[in-house]
């Protein structure tokens, strides 16, 4: 971060002097926004949300599909000196209303697509405005005449829009470096998620030293495949790139091989962000598959010598499906399988595996994938320190500690979450790790249990648990991963079953059945009450009760498949 650039409004405005007539953000096969036109339409957006009662520090909230106008949007509520509250699109509606009412939102931006999810949200006083083109929708009316809100919202874009030119160039809301930027939820179970609190100091720094630890210019091609909701995307994937004056573009969908690959081919990225996932099933189901598809390539896949050079060949045919210009590849969210990497690492593809936190905004430790070592998540970014809290004295795993510009001011309105989550000025963040002589970290394992989704959100298991707890005869259950699914398992009441169910006379074949039926019913229940991420694959029945600690805590690495949460 330069002395001259200290918030997201100098980051814009410095690339937009640099690069005007650059293209900035794009769907892919789409006329591209360049930076003289972000600039101009920020610049609306910010009259037009101070017109419509949006000052500094209130907060708007942002729900809709990876698009142009998603960071438009975030640009022009964070410029003015709002805060921007973004939302993925895979909460449910509960969540969704709960965040609007937990963060005080006073306007909201939502994809039309996206609409129906703020069904159970309180939308009097809540400026309603469409993603897709800007307009507003009048608040008293979208309920029940969305089709003719919306009509009438668009008819009236024309207006709207001239008059929030003629204020533009307002300087009265500009932010300081202090501000805060953005309140990231952590999770969408309503009434237990948390709301990280990231300045702009925060979101410059991390922006800023993402660049320069993958040494990404101005040229770079960004193809951005996770929710730009979640912290790592906006964080890395679009603020890194509109800091350097580099282009973003978006897929039309979710990223399907079929929408994928058309993509890579026309774009051919040089960046792309990810998770473990993604590689992962390539890996399994394309890479794998050659490997042993008769017992002769089997015998050869033993031999060291052979697998690499196996690995060497399908890592260049993977990178000129990618476009073959790729020159990183960035995994972060969740520890990646091993056998995954150590095909990148054989192949020689250009991967960099980090680590961090929405509470770090959210990169701590990385590299360039030329300074990788395998298993690794690289050195601590410069700027940045951390310390192994009490580390084991064979191991040297402890506790992860980070302090640094990239840390959070901590959890909207959580001061004692808050203050827990301290100790003299290092953040706890509950992972456990070792670093090596050359201060590469290593990570082992998540203390705070903390599963991630399939595209890198965060599944807070207890909160599911919570959820199943509630029915009567679920006296204890515990949520984990398992072969890649999210798992539940179900100690009974069965004093309950006994004698509000009359089950038992039952013999045990009847017994048996009756128990999985119900087991399915609150699978098909639980799912209806949680993000489309954080549904069950499974649950199956604790017949004996869970161990405990003596503070009665499950204790839950007895029963956690370790190989389905690799570190």
């Amino acid at each position: 971060m330069t002395q001259e650039t200290k918030t997201l409004l100098d980051v814009l405005e410095k690339s937009c002097g640099l690069y005007p007539d650059k293209p900035a953000l794009s769907f892919v096969d789409d006329e591209p926004v360049t930076y003289a036109r972000l600039s101009g339409e920020v610049d609306q957006l910010r009259s037009f949300l101070s017109g419509y009662g949006v000052s500094r520090g209130d907060r708007v909230a942002l729900l809709g599909e990876n698009m142009p106008n998603w960071g438009t949007a975030f640009l022009g509520i964070v410029c003015m000196g709002a805060v921007a509250v973004p939302i993925l699109p895979d909460f449910h509606a509960g969540a969704i209303a709960h965040i609007l009412r937990h963060s005080g939102a006073k306007a909201v931006f939502v994809s039309e697509h996206l609409y129906p999810k703020l069904e159970e949200a309180d939308l009097d006083g809540l400026q309603v405005v469409l993603l897709d083109d800007f307009s507003v929708v009048p608040a008293r009316t979208v309920r029940e005449k969305f089709t003719e809100a919306l009509h009438m919202g668009r008819k009236e874009l024309g207006r709207v829009w001239d008059a929030a030119r003629k204020l533009t160039g307002r300087k009265d809301t500009e932010p300081c470096e202090h501000d805060l930027a953005a309140i990231i939820y952590t999770s969408g179970t309503t009434g237990h998620s948390k709301g990280v609190m990231l300045t702009h100091e925060n979101l410059v720094f991390e922006a800023g030293t993402a660049a320069e630890v993958v040494g990404a210019t101005h040229e770079e091609r960004f193809l951005s495949i996770l929710p730009l909701a979640h912290t790592y995307e906006c964080s890395l994937g679009l603020l890194t790139p509109i800091m350097l004056g580099a282009t973003v573009y978006y897929l039309r969908g979710r990223p399907t091989p079929r929408i994928l690959l058309p993509a890579m081919s026309r774009v051919k990225p040089t960046v792309i962000l990810s998770v473990p996932l993604v590689i992962e099933k390539i890996f399994k189901g394309r890479i794998l598959p050659q490997m042993n598809r008769n017992r002769l390539t089997r015998g050869m896949y033993k031999v060291p010598f052979l697998r690499k050079k196996a690995h060497r060949l399908a890592g260049k045919r993977l990178l000129s499906s990618f476009g073959g210009e790729l020159r990183v590849f960035c995994i972060g969210g969740a520890g990646i399988a091993r056998d995954a990497e150590l095909f990148l690492h054989e192949a020689g593809f250009p991967y960099s595996v980090g680590y961090g936190l929405t509470e770090t905004a959210p990169l701590v430790a990385g590299t360039s994938p030329a300074k990788m070592k395998f298993r690794s998540t690289g050195p601590a970014l410069p700027g940045v320190q951390i310390k192994i809290k009490d580390p084991d004295s064979r191991t040297g795993v402890g506790e992860v500690l980070v302090k640094g510009p990239n840390v959070m001011r901590g959890y909207y309105k959580a001061p004692r979450i808050t203050e827990e989550s301290f100790e003299n000025g290092w953040f706890l963040t509950g992972d456990l790790g070792r670093m090596d002589k050359n201060g590469y970290l290593y990570i082992k394992g998540r203390s705070k249990n903390v599963i991630l989704g399939p595209s890198g959100e965060n599944i807070y298991p207890e909160e599911i648990e919570s959820t199943i707890n509630e029915y009567d005869y679920v006296y204890e259950s515990l949520v984990y991963k398992q072969d890649g699914r999210l798992t539940a398992r179900v100690y009974l009441n069965s004093e309950y079953m006994d004698q509000e169910l009359n089950w038992g006379d039952l013999r045990e074949s009847e017994y048996r059945s009756n128990v999985e039926q119900l087991l399915e019913n609150l699978r098909g229940e639980v799912n209806q009450k949680v993000p489309a991420f954080a549904r069950l694959a499974r649950i199956i029945e604790q017949v004996e009760p869970f161990e405990k600690t003596p503070t009665q805590k499950i204790k839950r690495y007895l029963y956690v498949d370790s190989a389905s949460n690799p570190a």
